[in-house]
């Protein structure tokens, strides 16, 4: 039986308006094994939140999902290229011309696209 996907939601939320809250639930409905990373609550919608990257116990992982602003995403993206990721989604609002450019220096493989849509769901399914 094959392990499923890991994703990791950088700026995972307990707000279920938010979409750091809505990646949570959409990575789960679709069989991901799901790291919330919140440095301010122990829990999202029922998985155990991570204070950090360096805190989630595996060594590499599947995708990132990132959902903070740019000038924080861009000072975590050492800790981003340490888990090797597949691929490194960065949703609207969490990109930059300073951090695209960082992230290509560090050879992370980057997707600019809501990665919610690209597991087949739609945010709107993922009402409050």
């Amino acid at each position: 039986m094959p392990q499923p996907e890991t994703v990791v939601i950088l700026g995972a939320s307990r707000s279920r308006e938010k979409f750091g809250n809505k990646a949570v639930r959409a990575f789960a409905a679709q069989g991901y094994e799901v790291y919330p990373v919140n440095p301010y609550t122990e829990e999202i919608e029922g998985f155990k939140a991570y204070h950090s990257l360096e805190s989630i116990p595996l060594k590499t992982v599947d995708r990132v999902s990132v959902y903070v602003h740019p000038e924080v995403g861009i000072t975590l993206l050492g800790q981003i290229a340490r888990l090797q990721p597949s691929e490194v989604w960065l949703n609207p609002g969490s990109e930059s011309p300073e951090l695209l450019a960082k992230a290509e220096e560090l050879g992370l493989p980057v997707v600019q696209a809501c990665s919610i849509l690209s597991v087949g769901r739609s945010p709107g399914e993922f009402g409050n």
